[in-house]
């Protein structure tokens, strides 16, 4: 009887160290949702306008422009929701720490979104690297030079997502390791 009642007191400790784990998926989420949708709202509230010798013409710089950027917009918006919805999880988890069908379904999630805000990221850093520097070859020239407060705020936005990235792969981690231990 001895063994039987360590291998309960075991079984006993093993969720309190997954509620502490569920707890920190928690903090991390709402820290992907402030990333997230902060660099949502900041790359779509992007625009400069530059005035031009003629009144009538002006030269507007929006994220609108870049079919990128509205990929970069809408892919951290719905990363945004997506987890905003997953906290639901999260306290499920906390509340009842040995789920773990649920555990299973957002490490699928999150690997999916984790790609898919990655490949948002990754493409709005490549424009905004070719509008700090340009291409010689491809006669693009380097426009933050005259839009230097749409290059700042999109360049800002990046971090954020970016940001987002690292959570999603700490998540699907943390996630992993809760897993492991039931």
């Amino acid at each position: 009887m001895g063994g039987s009642e360590a291998g309960d007191d075991s079984k006993d400790s093993k969720p309190k160290g997954n509620r502490g784990i569920s707890f920190l998926d928690f903090i991390m989420r709402i820290v992907a949702i402030l990333g997230t949708l902060g660099s949502a709202i900041a790359m779509g509230t992007t625009n400069e306008t530059l005035p031009s010798f003629e009144q009538f013409i002006r030269f507007k710089a929006e994220y609108k422009n870049l079919p990128t950027f509205t990929f970069f917009v809408v892919a951290n918006g719905i990363v945004s929701a997506y987890l905003a919805v997953s906290l639901v999880l999260s306290i499920l988890h906390i509340v009842m720490s040995g789920a773990r069908i649920t555990r299973v379904v957002l490490i699928f999630f999150d690997t999916v979104m984790m790609a898919f805000l990655t490949s948002g990221a990754s493409a709005a850093a490549a424009i905004v690297y070719l509008a700090h520097k340009g291409n010689a070859r491809a006669n693009w020239i380097a426009i933050c030079q005259q839009y230097n407060s749409f290059c700042d705020r999109a360049s800002g936005s990046l971090v954020g997502s970016f940001i987002g990235v690292f959570v999603f792969l700490l998540l699907i981690i943390l996630s992993a390791l809760a897993l492991s231990r039931n």
